[in-house]
Parts: structure tokens; C-alpha cells; sequence
């Protein structure tokens, strides 16, 4: 455990090392490419069911900490189809035109599953951001683990967006 932190502070620091030097030579853009780079914003979304404060809140976040943005977007199958989706395509555009790199990830099944997948294999993502913890058990095996156990398995800070009066 402690040989790997060793070996990811070790990366950090060459990252930002490299990063340092082309923006000395007057090379920004690659400069805050190489930084960009290693920051990642994981925005999980359920199919049909965006909320347009928590896209903004996703795009606000990776804009003003200067990260990517993952998109994990998870059908109920793989049959759901992104691209009916209109809210989540304005967003597309939104995020192209702020200059702000992205990647959607299409899956299917349990929400909160996929999230703790795709965490445990992309180890730059800095937190998770979810609209409402009311639709993460949708899909999910009810005989499987409680929310609470599965939040434990998860490697990174988890921010919930939700509307003040349901809060």
C-alpha cells in the first residue's frame, strides 16, 4: 500500500515537473494539458433522468478546478439509447464550447455499482458527483449490499447535487 502512494506521489510530482518546464518555455496550452490530464470530475447520470443543476454543477466544478469531465451515463439496458436523451446532448455542446474535455462512458445496470467500477479502474478521478441518492438503487440487486456498505468501497469523495426543497 504505502510502495504504491509512493509510486503515485512520485507520478504527480514528474507530471507537474513536465508541466512546469513546457509552460517556462512559454508553452501553456501543453502546460495545462499535461495538468488537466491527471484531474478527472466523474459525473454519473441514470438514462432519462439529467437534472440541469447537476450538469452545471459538473461543468462549473471541472472549469474552475480545471479537470476533465467522465460522464458515466447508465441505462436500465444496453438498448437505452444516449442520443434521446436532448438534455444530456445540449450538454455535450455546453462543455465543448466552455473548452472543457470530456468522455462519455455508456453502461448498464445498477448505478451505484457502475460507479464503484469505473472508480476502482480510473484512479484520477478527484470525486463522483450524483444528482440524488433516490434512483441509485433502481436496477440494483436487492439481495446485494446496502447503499452504505457499497459507499465504503468507494475511492473518492462523492457529492450529491440536490434540489433544496427535497433536500
Amino acid at each position: 500500500m504505502v510502495t504504491t502512494n509512493i509510486k503515485k506521489m512520485m507520478n504527480m510530482v514528474e507530471h507537474a515537473l513536465t508541466a512546469a518546464t513546457f509552460a517556462e518555455e512559454g508553452d501553456l496550452e501543453t502546460a495545462r494539458s499535461l495538468i488537466r490530464e491527471s484531474r478527472r470530475v466523474l459525473l454519473a447520470l441514470k438514462a432519462g433522468q439529467a437534472d440541469p443543476k447537476t450538469l452545471k454543477y459538473a461543468l462549473n466544478t471541472a472549469r474552475r478546478i480545471n479537470a476533465n469531465l467522465d460522464i458515466l451515463y447508465v441505462a436500465t439496458s444496453r438498448a437505452g439509447s444516449q442520443s434521446s436523451d436532448l438534455l444530456l446532448a445540449s450538454f455535450k455542446s455546453e462543455l465543448r464550447a466552455a473548452g472543457i474535455p470530456f468522455r462519455l462512458i455508456a453502461r448498464s445496470g445498477c448505478l451505484k455499482q457502475q460507479i464503484i467500477d469505473y472508480t476502482d479502474s480510473e484512479k484520477e478521478i478527484l470525486f463522483a458527483v450524483i444528482e440524488s441518492p433516490a434512483s441509485l438503487d433502481d436496477d440494483c440487486n436487492k439481495r446485494g449490499k446496502e447503499l452504505s456498505e457499497l459507499w465504503r468501497q468507494l475511492k473518492c469523495p462523492l457529492v450529491v447535487v440536490m434540489d433544496g426543497a427535497r433536500a
